[in-house]
């Protein structure tokens, strides 16, 4: 079945900041471009049942219309033509003449004009009807990469028990939309399936936003983050993971996934003594080994930042998400002093988030005819947890039994990716799940499981070995 909508308005613009860097993501990983697409579950609440498919189509329909980024898709710029301040090209057309796309049947490598993001009026979005696993369903939405200039960013499933819809699964391009733009698009389907309506004007769009990205205000942001990222880049290492593996496993990217209880106990312990979040916590012991690994005194990482500071922008259904830049010295002392160090050095890491990919670029490369030699630090930081939970209570005697719960898997195998260290905190039934997806080119299977294994020593001994007191 297909699920026909009519928005407001159609409008052409450059991409925003967000669209252009998971853009560039999205090239250098293709064809396993599937890796960034992701889905979300809700359960029909009790008080809107029983809801009948044409009911359930009926609430998407407004959802989409409501958020204009999920009608959102890639065409070429137009050329010669202005965007009006109501984000509308002058003719109406907001593809190259002929109005076909470029951008289909997944992501292009390399060369050709960047393209802008076209929003659609009306149009039509096909919907998956399913019996059984509302999981199972969400993975296989999720399997194939998307067709960026001609299949809407959002895929639908339903999952029926009989007649009534039980589950609504939607799985998003990352253009579309990042965690938190996800989180606020299935807050409204809730609210749609319980009240009817969401209260309140819709958030900013992607082309209010790529107006306010190019605007005098929005320059002035940019400049401030991208003098950050050029003195940096003057004296971090040119890149975290420098030295090739001796046997780079078959395919080379491969993600383990740690859960450990004990890692959650210690690191509640260690932010509720020293007056820090978990996540800056977790962010300088990460920091600490990735320097280990190849013997650096100075530490690069690139934590992706939400990127909603601004009021108008906090409940937006697009892709605001950046990575930004964290340097930390690593002669600084033991791990409370460099936790005292990493407050500040995160808060200078947030605020360079907020940048414009094409100064980065400009200024990654006169970085690099400087020092001559390519800088990048390769090396991720993504907390995709939405809270944050302290707690100075546990005892040493319960942490470490909790060590013996701690699991490690291996969920995941592919041949691209555009990083060689990515690091994903995520709150799990059993205790703070690490994943680290690694090219095993640069650390192998053994080191990245070493890795992850150090990473909870660490924390546990700095809960009770370094950190003894509260601050202040």
């Amino acid at each position: 079945m297909d699920i026909r909508f009519s928005g407001s308005r159609s409008g052409t613009a450059p991409l925003t900041w967000g669209q252009r860097a998971i853009w560039d993501t999205i090239q250098k990983t293709a064809p396993d471009d599937h890796y960034f697409n992701f889905g979300r579950v809700l359960a029909v609440p009790r008080r809107a049942r029983p809801l009948t498919v044409a009911g359930a189509a009926e609430v998407l329909r407004t959802l989409v219309e409501r958020h204009e980024s999920l009608r959102t898709r890639l065409g070429e710029a137009p050329y010669g033509k202005a965007v009006h301040a109501s984000g509308t090209v002058a003719d109406g057309s907001g593809l190259h003449p002929g109005g076909t796309a470029p951008y289909g049947g997944g992501a292009r490598e390399g060369g050709g004009a960047e393209p802008w993001q076209v929003l659609a009026t009306g149009g039509s979005i096909p919907v998956t009807v399913s019996e059984g696993d509302p999981e199972r369903l969400r993975d296989a939405l999720a399997e194939t990469a998307f067709d960026y200039g001609n299949e809407w960013p959002l895929r639908i499933g339903l999952v029926v028990d009989r007649d009534e819809v039980t589950h609504i699964v939607l799985v998003f391009c990352h253009l579309a939309a990042d965690g938190l733009g996800a989180e606020v698009t299935v807050t409204d389907l809730r609210l749609l399936l319980l009240r009817g309506s969401v209260p309140g004007p819709p958030p900013p769009s992607p082309l209010e936003l790529a107006r306010w990205q190019g605007s005098e205000q929005g320059l002035k942001v940019a400049a401030v983050a991208a003098a950050h990222w050029e003195s940096e880049y003057r004296r971090i290492p040119p890149t975290m993971f420098d030295r090739r593996a001796d046997a780079p496993a078959d395919p080379p990217i491969w993600r383990a996934h740690l859960v450990s209880r004990a890692m959650d106990l210690a690191v509640q312990r260690i932010a509720a003594l020293r007056g820090a979040s978990t996540s800056t916590v977790l962010l300088t012991a990460a920091s600490v080994l990735a320097g280990r690994v190849n013997g650096h005194d100075m530490s690069a990482m690139l934590p992706i930042v939400g990127n909603r500071f601004r009021g108008d922008t906090v409940n937006a259904v697009t892709t605001l998400s950046q990575e930004g830049l964290f340097v930390l010295d690593l002669r600084e002392g033991g791990f409370t002093e460099l936790l005292r160090a990493a407050k500040p050095a995160a808060l200078r890491a947030y605020q360079s988030a907020y940048h414009d990919p094409d100064d980065r670029d400009r200024l990654t490369e006169r970085a690099s005819r400087e020092r001559g030699v390519r800088i990048h630090p390769y090396c991720c930081f993504n907390d995709m947890r939405f809270t944050d939970r302290v707690d100075a209570s546990p005892d040493e005697p319960s942490v470490r039994r909790a060590l013996n719960e701690t699991t490690l898997t291996w969920p995941l195998s592919q041949e691209r990716l555009n990083c060689r260290f990515c690091l994903h905190v995520t709150g799990e039934p059993g205790g703070l799940g690490v994943s680290l997806t690694a090219d095993t080119g640069y650390l192998s299977r053994p080191a990245m499981e070493r890795y992850l294994l150090d990473l909870e020593s660490l924390l546990v001994e700095a809960a009770f070995r370094e950190v003894l007191e509260p601050v202040g």
